[in-house]
């Protein structure tokens, strides 16, 4: 399933699996002038490429290489021969061989499917990437995943903020997230003069000065609180009890791959694959 909306001069595309007639777990690219940000899913990839059958697209810039954001590099670059696909270097193994590098659970191969490799070249900190009406800024941002990256458009204020920044009072985190690398990223961001966010999933935020700095501000006292009753001597399953509430559906769809319990993990600094037992920390 694909939805169109303008805003400015980017044209954004919010994309998903057609489940029983709906779209299920969305994700969102963006096109600007000859640029795109990210490709959606496998899934919607056939959607998106009719729809930018028309366009004059010469550049991917991947935000990172998690499925959602990469299934259609295959299909587009296959179609386009001369279509350059940019990304952080550690993308580019995973990338290159997405099945190998980049195993997917369950949930993951039924609401996003399995991306067809690409080949792409690595974008630096700070390298400024052109269109022909605008210049990009690649900002590395690690957290959400260790090759992310957001772009920054330093004349309009635009910022992409791929998923670093997606919106919502998070109480719960996938296995291999770093929270602690997160808020990091989110207060680099934080600093720039940006006017509109544009995120990789939910609505564009036309006040990034003040979402980004509740964001930067819940996760921290969030982590605070964590800390402080880990040193009290309280479990892992008391502090969620204390802290995050009742179980949520997506604990339940993902198996715990993305839960409470990896949160608190990862403010401990163990959210990893290895602590996958109940009982570990």
């Amino acid at each position: 399933m694909l939805k169109i909306t303008t805003y400015d001069d980017i044209t954004r595309f919010d994309l998903a699996r057609t489940l029983a007639g709906r779209g299920r777990y969305w994700t969102t690219a963006y096109l600007v002038d000859s640029l795109m940000v990210d490709t959606g899913c496998a899934f919607s990839a056939p959607e998106l490429m009719d729809a930018l059958a028309e366009a004059p697209l010469t550049t991917i810039v991947n935000t990172h290489t998690h499925e959602d954001h990469i299934g259609g590099n295959g299909p587009l670059q296959r179609e386009r021969e001369r279509l350059v696909i940019r990304a952080h270097p550690l993308a580019l193994p995973i990338l290159a061989d997405p099945r190998n590098r980049q195993p997917l659970h369950p949930y993951r191969r039924v609401m996003w499917g399995w991306p067809e490799p690409s080949q792409a070249q690595p974008v630096s900190d700070g390298e400024m990437i052109e269109t022909d009406h605008c210049r990009f800024r690649v900002i590395y941002t690690p957290g959400h995943s260790p090759d992310h990256v957001c772009l920054y458009e330093p004349d309009r204020g635009w910022l992409f903020t791929g998923d670093l920044f997606v919106g919502g009072r998070d109480r719960a985190l996938r296995a291999g997230y770093d929270i602690w690398g997160i808020i990091s990223s989110l207060k680099r961001i934080a600093a720039l003069p940006a006017t509109t966010l544009f995120p990789g999933s939910a609505r564009v935020r036309r006040d990034p000065a003040t979402e980004l700095a509740a964001k930067i501000a819940y996760l921290e006292e969030l982590g605070e609180r964590v800390l402080a009753l880990h040193r009290q001597g309280r479990s892992v399953r008391g502090i969620i009890r204390a802290l995050l509430g009742g179980p949520m559906l997506i604990e339940f769809i993902t198996l715990g791959h993305f839960s409470r319990r990896r949160l608190v993990l990862s403010y401990l600094g163990a959210n990893d694959e290895a602590a996958s037992s109940p009982n570990h920390v």
